[in-house]
C-alpha cells in the first residue's frame, strides 16, 4: 500500500523513472570524530545555543499524600492528595486527585477536586473538576458538568493580587478530635 519514500535517493537527470529503479548503495557516511568538551563547556553548550530543553513535569502520583507546600517554576501534574499551597507555571489537578490549599500558577487545569482559592492567569476546569473555593483569573473556561462553589472574580494581574483569603484548616477535626481523612 505504501511505497518506499525516494526522497533521499539520489536523483540522475539523464535517466528515466522506473519503478524497478534501486539506488546503488554508497559507503556509509559516519561523522568526523569531535574533540571531547570538558565538563564546563558541554553543561554550557545548550545556554550557548539559547535552547534549553523544557523540563519534565514533577508527578504527584495518586498514592501519594504531601502535607505541606509545594513551589516549583516548571509544570506539575497532580494525581494524589495534597494539603497544603501549590505554587507552579502550569498546574493540572487530575480526576482523582484532592488539593486542600491555595493554588497560585499562570495556568491551571482542574480535572478533580481543589478546595481552597485558585488564583491564575489562565483557569480551566474540566467537566469532571469540583471547585469549593473562590477564584481570581484573567481568563477562565468551565466547561458543561464541572461543580463550583465560590466566586469568580476577573483581575489583570491574579498571581500579584493577594486580597484576603477565607482560612482553611489543613487537617479537619470532629468534634471528638480525631482526624478526617481527605475524602475525594
Amino acid at each position: 500500500m505504501f511505497s518506499k519514500s525516494k526522497i533521499n535517493d539520489p536523483i540522475d537527470p539523464n535517466k528515466k523513472a522506473d519503478a524497478d529503479h534501486k539506488p546503488a548503495v554508497s559507503a556509509p557516511v559516519t561523522p568526523a570524530p569531535r574533540a571531547p568538551m570538558a565538563p564546563a563547556a558541554a553543561a554550557q553548550a545548550p545556554m550557548a545555543a539559547g535552547r534549553q530543553p523544557k523540563p519534565a513535569p514533577s508527578i504527584i502520583s495518586a498514592d501519594l499524600t504531601i502535607k505541606g507546600n509545594l513551589e516549583t517554576t516548571g509544570d506539575m501534574q497532580i494525581e494524589g492528595k495534597i494539603e497544603g499551597d501549590i505554587r507552579s507555571h502550569l498546574l493540572t489537578i487530575g480526576q482523582n486527585a484532592v488539593v486542600r490549599g491555595e493554588i497560585v500558577a499562570d495556568d491551571v487545569v482542574v480535572n478533580g477536586r481543589v478546595i481552597g482559592r485558585i488564583r491564575g492567569q489562565k483557569i480551566r476546569l474540566s467537566s469532571t473538576a469540583r471547585v469549593e473555593g473562590d477564584i481570581l483569573h484573567k481568563n477562565i473556561a468551565i466547561e458543561s458538568g464541572a461543580q463550583f462553589e465560590g466566586s469568580v472574580q476577573r483581575s489583570e494581574d491574579p498571581i500579584g493580587q493577594a486580597g484576603p483569603q477565607k482560612k482553611l484548616s489543613a487537617p479537619a477535626f470532629e468534634a471528638n478530635g480525631a482526624q478526617q481523612p481527605l475524602n475525594s
